[in-house]
Formats: C-alpha cells, sequence, structure tokens
C-alpha cells in the first residue's frame, strides 16, 4: 500500500481508486491530486479557471488525469490538457479515456470494475 494512501481524500469515483490498486500492486509511487494548474486569469490577475489532474507519479515524473466520460462529453477534459501543454509545456500529462481504463482494468482481470465504466455502464459522478 502506499503511505501516502493512507492521509490521502477519498477519490471521486471508482476509478480512481482501482487506478490507485493497479499502481500499489506494481510497487510505483503516486500522489493524489498533488497539485492545481491555473488556465486562465481574469484582467485582475485572479485565476478564474484551473486542472486538477488525478495522479502523480514522481518517479516517473508524470501527471495523470483519467476520465470515464463518454466520449462525446469529455471534450473539455481535452481542452484543458491541451491548455496544459501549452501552458506549462516541461509538464508531462497523460489523459486515460474510458475506453482505456476499460481495457487496462480487463487486462488486470478487473471485469466487474471495467463493467462499471463500460460503454454501457452509467457514469458515476460528473468529473
Amino acid at each position: 500500500m502506499n503511505p501516502a494512501a493512507e492521509i490521502q481524500k477519498p477519490f471521486v469515483n471508482s476509478a480512481e481508486a482501482v487506478f490507485a490498486r493497479i499502481l500499489d500492486y506494481y510497487g510505483i509511487r503516486w500522489e493524489y491530486e498533488p497539485r492545481t494548474f491555473a488556465l486562465a486569469w481574469d484582467p485582475d490577475g485572479r485565476v478564474c479557471e484551473a486542472f486538477t489532474p488525478d495522479f502523480y507519479l514522481p518517479d516517473q515524473n508524470l501527471y495523470i488525469e483519467l476520465t470515464t466520460l463518454k466520449p462525446s462529453l469529455s471534450t473539455h477534459k481535452n481542452r484543458k490538457i491541451r491548455r496544459i501543454r501549452e501552458l506549462y509545456p516541461q509538464i508531462n500529462i497523460k489523459l486515460y479515456k474510458r475506453r482505456e481504463l476499460h481495457s487496462l482494468m480487463v487486462k488486470f482481470g478487473l471485469e466487474e470494475e471495467a463493467g462499471a465504466i463500460s460503454s454501457n455502464g452509467r457514469q458515476e459522478s460528473a468529473e
């Protein structure tokens, strides 16, 4: 178990919890939502849009964002990822979409969890 996981806040959805279990199984160090990136500012310089990726893998220097949204609804996540890449080119970030998460879960024998996010399943929570 990741020592940091014991003091982490609860995950937003079960896909995040399953992803954390896979990382733990392979001994991959991770942090949950450790940093928020400002994406837009108002005329007075106050942040008016921000984005917090789900995971950070410090040994890989990689941020991971998971989405269980239907492809037609994930446009805003894609836009935020593109904006992070524009503003913070030194940041490595990867977006795992519903289909990729489903395949990953099936690969690791987590068919029940994969079924919860399949194209026939309902999305658990708004992201």
